[in-house]
This record gives C-alpha cells, structure tokens and sequence, in this order.
C-alpha cells in the first residue's frame, strides 16, 4: 500500500499516438506523413541520425510497420472497452494531422478523417474516459515536408492555424484536454519527426532548427488562444520530453556542463511556451553562435499571450554528463544520452531506470514554472514473453510502474501540483525510436512481431490486472 493519498480527481489513464497504433493506411483519404515513410527496424535509428533523408518510402529496402500499426482503426471499439475495464479516466492519444488535411495546406477538411474522430471519442465519453488529445504528435503531412520544408517555413503557420480551428470547432463538445506538440524539444536533437526537415550537415543546423522552433512556438501561442475561445472550460498545455541531468561528479567544470545541458534541452522551449519570452541563456546562444530569427510584428506579444495552461512532459530515464567523457562508456536514452551512471540499471534497450529522477523532475518543473504538471508518457520498454498457457507475467514492469508511481506520491506531498499519469504505450504498439514491435510497453499484449507475423489478438498482461486495482484505489494499492 503507498501511503500517500494522490488527489481525488487525479487524472489516471495511458498514452498512445495515432501514427504508431492506428494503421489504417490511406484509408479514409489520409494523406502521407513523416511517421508513414519511417521504415522499421535498426534502420530507423540510422535515418534519424544520419543527414538527407529523403522523405520517400522505399518498400524494395524497408518494411514499414506504421501502415498497420496495431490497426486501432477497425479495433478502436475493442481497445477502448479494454481501457475502461482497467478504469482510465483519461486515454491520452494524438490526431493525425493527414487525416484531416490530407496534405496540409488544403482549405477544406476531410470529413472522413473528421468523423473518425467523433466515432472515437463518442465511444471514449460511452465509458466515461476523457480524451486527452496531442495535436501535432510526429506526424506533420510529407507534402508539407516537401513543397515547404517544414516547419521552416512561415506558412505552415497557417496551414496550422487551420487545422487546430477545423478540429476545436468539431469537437469542443469532446474534448478539453488539449497538448499543442508532442515532445517539443525534440527537435533540437531529431529534427525530422518534430520539425519536418532533415540537416543535410551537421554545420547548417542551428539556424533553421530555432527558425523552425521559433515558428512552432507562434503556432502553438495561435492554438492556445483559439482553444480558451472555441472551447468553454479547456486546458491546453505544451508537450515537453524531460530528463533531469546529473554531473558525472562534483568538478564545477562537469556541473556547469550538466546545468547547460539542461537549460539548452530542459527548459528553452518549455521556457517560451510557459513563460511566454526567450530565455536569457538562449539569446546568448544566439548571439555566440549568429543566429538571427526572423520574426514578423507582434509575434513576441502573441507567444507573451499565448501560454499555455499545464506541463505534460514525457519521463523515462535522467541522464549523467561529463564535459570530457570520452573516456567513460555512453548510455542510451529517449532520444538522448549521456555517460553510464553506476548507481542506476537499464532497460532491456539501455535505457537506465531511475524511478527518483521521476520525483527530482517533478521538483524541478513545479519549482520553475508553478504551473499543473501532468505525466504524460511513462514506461518500461521490454520483450514480453507469452506463456504456454497464454499468460504475459510482466513482473518487471509492474516493478518499474510501481516504482514511479510511488515517487509521484512523495512529489505531491513536496506540494508539486499533479494532474495526473498517463503510462506511455498502455497497449502494445510500433516504437517510435526503433519501429520495433518487440519493444512493448503495453499492458495489453498485441500479436503483432517485428517480422510482420501476428494475428493482432489482444492478450491481458499480468500488469493489466496490477493497473486496473492502482486505478481503483486512486494510488493506495500498489
């Protein structure tokens, strides 16, 4: 039993996004985009670290697990009544931007796409789950990735614009809960998924990333306004990927590098879309490294306008540097690195596992911006092994979850204000990172592999039933 009380209307659930589980593959009029011609596999990783990526599907060299996902499409009905049996309060899932502006830059938007999204939310409310909905989550049409390049270019703004104002006016009687990016901060390290470009060299990439960033924040600003107009009662709030950064020792050199690291990766884009200007550390960078954004009038007034109402921020691992670590062996992480730190153990994937990281970041995000936090994605990906007689014993993972959930309970009773946990990955789907299947982090199993094979029949882990009584004791039972 955890003896701290979460709040009573603490928001319990799981997170997914439509790119990595929905499939349905052009079907309804969807348009191609960025997630849709990632192929699978090791590749993957190697596309989005190496320069020029071309944007094209390739199906003679690559499989690409995304056109199925886990086909949440057809099955929505069936997931969604698997959800309400564990007693989510909230399901936290993307749109995706093509299914309702095909290319992007249309002026009409595709019905097809709209009503698809009614039939999942009607059957979320049948339940009494709320949606907790990611506009833009990795997923920016491909034609706008071609014909514009990205969000470097101002008119995608637009383009934006028009999407969030087809999508708050369908459904502001179904949902309330809004996130403008997913991951933001991204960007900085990836800038494919997030920002819709490739670096063609690693010397050209500071300017166009922050003009990009600089257009994403203008367009997320749009978004919260328009949102608190359309929608009596929402909140929307910005979509951060957080891991606290430790130096490697007590050598002031390495904990100035390791506070660097976390403003430059932390803080910057959380910094203009919560406190509503450029950061002093940042403009600073700019100036040591001459970059110069352009802004048209008025854009620093509407990013001052436009904050955003909660944090949700994705929690993994943290993360150990050194100013000079070729020395020391490296670590893996979501997206990001450091050096191995020897207090912690990792994941199956080399991800380290730090469940009081999870109370230090809640710390320092409520300490910094004194806004609503919300956990938003939290997780353990690991090869699941179904049993002879059916059954998935996830043990580790219910080792992992409660863990982390118990170092919720002591930051809410440091004061940080918690809205509530959504565990990434609630039912097995496509990684994002390595466009695995074999990387679960669901509590419910999908017969789906890395080969293509599998039936997709849904299977309830050992963890589903360990969830279901978290859920049912607001946290106590753990």
């Amino acid at each position: 039993m955890n003896q701290f009380k979460f709040p009573k209307d603490f928001l319990w659930g799981g997170a997914t996004a439509a790119n990595q589980m929905e499939g349905g593959f052009y079907e309804g009029n969807k348009g191609l985009n960025i997630a849709d011609v990632l192929p699978g596999g090791k590749e993957r990783l190697n596309i989005l670290q190496s320069p020029g990526f071309n944007f094209e599907i390739d199906r003679s060299k690559y499989n690409y697990p995304n056109h199925e996902g886990i086909d949440f499409y057809h099955r929505y009905k069936e997931d969604i009544a698997l959800f309400a049996e564990m007693g989510f309060k909230v399901f936290r899932m993307s749109i995706a931007w093509t299914r309702i502006f095909p290319n992007g830059n249309e002026l009409e938007a595709n019905e097809d796409g709209l009503a698809f999204y009614d039939r999942v939310f009607d059957e979320l409310h049948k339940y009494g789950i709320e949606p907790v909905v990611t506009i833009s989550h990795y997923e920016m049409p491909v034609n706008l990735v071609k014909q514009y390049g990205g969000w470097r270019n101002r008119e995608v703004v637009t383009f934006f614009e028009r999407y969030v104002n087809a999508i708050f006016n369908r459904y502001k009687n179904k949902v309330k809960y809004w996130m403008t990016f997913n991951e933001i901060n991204s960007g900085l390290i990836m800038p494919i998924m997030g920002l819709g470009f490739s670096i063609k060299e690693e010397k050209d990439k500071y300017q166009p990333t922050f003009q990009a960033f600089h257009h994403q924040f203008v367009a997320s600003s749009i978004a919260v306004k328009a949102c608190h107009d359309i929608i009596q009662n929402s909140q929307i709030g910005c979509m951060i990927l957080y891991a606290p950064v430790y130096s490697f020792d007590s050598n002031p050199k390495n904990v100035m590098f390791a506070l660097e690291e976390e403003r430059f990766f932390n803080y910057f884009c959380a910094d203009v879309q919560i406190r509503g200007e450029y950061p002093s550390f940042i403009n600073r960078f700019f100036k040591e490294n001459n970059i110069n954004i352009e802004m048209q009038d008025g854009d620093l007034e509407l990013i001052k306008e436009g904050t955003v109402d909660y944090i949700g921020f994705s929690y993994y691992m943290s993360r150990t540097e050194k100013k000079e670590k070729s020395d020391l062996e490296s670590s893996q992480g979501n997206l990001i690195g450091g050096v191995k730190n020897p207090f912690l153990k990792a994941s199956d994937w080399g991800w380290e596992i730090d469940p009081v990281g999870l109370r230090i970041s809640l710390n320092q995000l409520f300490d910094r911006y004194q806004v609503p936090l919300f956990v938003v994605e939290n997780g353990l990906g690991a090869y699941d092994k179904v049993e002879d007689d059916g059954t998935i014993n996830d043990y580790y993972r219910i080792d992992y979850l409660r863990e982390h959930i118990n170092a919720m309970g002591e930051a809410i009773q440091d004061g940080v204000k918690l809205m509530g946990y959504t565990s990434w990955g609630c039912i097995d789907l496509v990684s994002a990172s390595s466009g695995e299947f074999s990387k679960r982090y669901g509590f419910i199993y999908v017969d789906k592999h890395d080969d293509g094979s599998g039936t997709l029949e849904r299977k309830k882990k050992k963890s589903f039933f360990w969830y279901k009584d978290v859920i049912a004791s607001n946290g106590e039972k753990l």
